[in-house]
């Protein structure tokens, strides 16, 4: 089964390229994101481990952890945010390969995993191929603070904490320029798909 790898910066469109490739190609996508989540669900040994490390003021009443509050504190503490990733990151990649792992026994010609940080995590490596989402630091800036609702230096931090986009342009197999309207997006999809010789529907 191919593995396909789609990346890119925060607010660049990763999940609407996904979700194109899904009506286009009808290929099962693997949200990095939806398993992050999952792993620090109420009662999950991952958010244990968060709440004994940041205290329980990164939990909701419910129980839940309140990912705004830990987003605060792992954006202006480089050392929280490797506590973070050193309790959450195996897990999800784990989620990530059980979830590959069923795709391919269910007889998947191939499966994409989008994840914002496979560059910076090496994962990008295990992929056969890697598409990167990627777009000017203008409109980049400009998405993030309208889908947060940040004010510029926080939506620039937050930017910051994350590799270049031209770091991440450099391990892509093809990079797909989300700085203009979604027909213009699903046509360089489609141009790179093809390109790849990645597979369609039947």
């Amino acid at each position: 089964m191919l593995r396909i790898g789609l990346t890119g910066g925060i607010a660049t469109g990763k999940s609407t390229v996904a979700k194109m490739i899904r009506e286009e190609f009808g290929i099962p996508v693997i949200d990095a994101d939806a398993a992050s989540r999952e792993i620090v669900a109420p009662g999950m040994p991952a958010l244990h481990e968060i709440s004994d490390h940041f205290g329980v003021e990164i939990l909701l009443e419910d129980g839940q952890l309140d990912r705004s509050a830990l987003g605060r504190i792992i954006m202006s503490d480089p050392q929280a945010r490797k506590a973070l990733e050193r309790i959450t990151h195996p897990r999800i990649l784990e989620h990530i390969a059980r979830q590959i792992f069923d795709h391919e026994n269910d007889g998947a010609e191939a499966t994409v995993v989008e994840a914002a940080l496979m560059v910076e995590t090496g994962s990008h490596a295990a992929y056969d191929k890697v598409l990167v989402v990627s777009s000017s630091p203008e409109i980049q800036l400009s998405r993030l603070m309208q889908r947060n609702g940040f004010r510029q230096a926080e939506a620039q931090r937050w930017i910051s904490n994350q590799l270049p986009l031209s770091k991440k342009e450099a391990v892509a197999d093809a990079v797909l320029y989300n700085n203009g309207d979604l027909v213009t997006l699903r046509t360089a999809l489609l141009e790179a798909w093809s390109r790849l010789s990645l597979p369609t529907r039947d």
